[in-house]
């Protein structure tokens, strides 16, 4: 199963549908079985255009002012065996992974899921992977540019994590950086 993780779309400006950003976007999300949102969408227009490509599921960002089916403040969904946990803001992501499942989702979780910072992050600590996939139009609270999004593919034994730098937008370098890792069961 490959799953597409999204955060901080905000939709600015002059950038109504997220097909302005290029044909890299929609490539990326032609590619995968399902979407997880971790918050800011700021327009159903955006979770329309995702729906093209693939099931949603999306965790209510701060500056998310409008309701849709797909959205709650906390996802908990299990796909492949591996239980998956989001939320927009992991509040301090530096924190122990045991204080962050207690705190947003109850149980242990296998991947912790975050937005907020608009900063990719992934790695593997205490038992779990940690993700941020950063911003995929406001990556690092630059302006408007291609920014990040992240990947994992999952198996019942082997979950592959991976944080993408989309391209450049003309004159706007993306500031995003590649990260990947593998965990084996």
């Amino acid at each position: 199963m490959r799953v597409a993780i999204v955060s901080d779309t905000h939709l600015p400006g002059p950038l109504n549908t997220l097909d302005n950003l290029g044909p890299e976007v929609s490539a990326f999300f032609k590619s995968v079985d399902i979407v997880l949102h971790a918050g800011d969408v700021t327009s159903p227009l955006v979770l329309e255009w995702l729906e093209q490509f693939a099931p949603i599921v999306v965790a209510t960002g701060n500056n998310d002012n409008f309701d849709h089916p797909s959205m709650k403040p906390v996802q908990r969904i299990d796909l492949e065996g591996w239980r998956i946990g989001m939320v927009h803001s992991l509040v301090r992501e530096d924190r122990p992974i045991a204080d962050m499942e207690r705190a947003h989702f109850g149980v242990k979780v296998d991947v912790l899921i975050g937005g907020h910072t608009h900063l990719e992050r992934l790695e593997c600590r205490d038992g779990a992977v940690l993700l941020n996939p950063g911003s995929l139009v406001l990556p690092h609270h630059k302006d408007a540019r291609l920014g990040t999004v992240a990947v994992l593919e999952l198996t019942r034994e082997t979950l592959h994590a991976e944080v993408i730098p989309l391209g450049h937008t003309p004159g706007r370098p993306n500031p995003g950086q590649s990260l990947h890792l593998s965990v084996h069961r």
